[in-house]
């Protein structure tokens, strides 16, 4: 067996809208395929989302890279961080706020749980 798994974003899939408790601004849906997870704590993939923001609340460890489109996240009492096509950045637990999809994207994933 090969110690390389590729991140391709054939993986499972699974489409669903953003959950109405959490839904800040539009009709966003998501789509999220998972290529890799190891020990229900390390899993890693591909996520896109269309136009629109929602609350979110970060108890994992996660890395983004964009492959696609733009995004914001504006933590409580902060101020926004806009990331686009290239961008890479981690969101650590703890983190709190707003996830706004400014254009359909896309990017790559890796979340860890303790």
């Amino acid at each position: 067996m090969s110690k390389l798994v590729a991140i391709t974003g054939a993986g499972e899939r699974e489409e669903k809208a953003v959950d109405a408790d959490r839904l800040v601004e539009g009709s966003p849906r998501t789509v999220s395929t998972l290529d890799y997870a190891r020990d229900d704590k390390i899993f890693a993939g591909e996520w896109s989302a269309s136009v629109g923001a929602w609350r979110v609340k970060y108890e994992e460890w996660e890395f983004c890279h964009v492959l696609e489109g733009a995004c914001e996240l504006v933590p409580d009492g902060g101020e926004a961080m806009r990331y686009g096509e290239g961008d890479s950045f981690i969101i650590e637990p703890g983190f709190s706020g707003v996830w706004r999809v400014i254009e359909p994207m896309k990017k790559r994933y890796v979340v860890r749980y303790d």
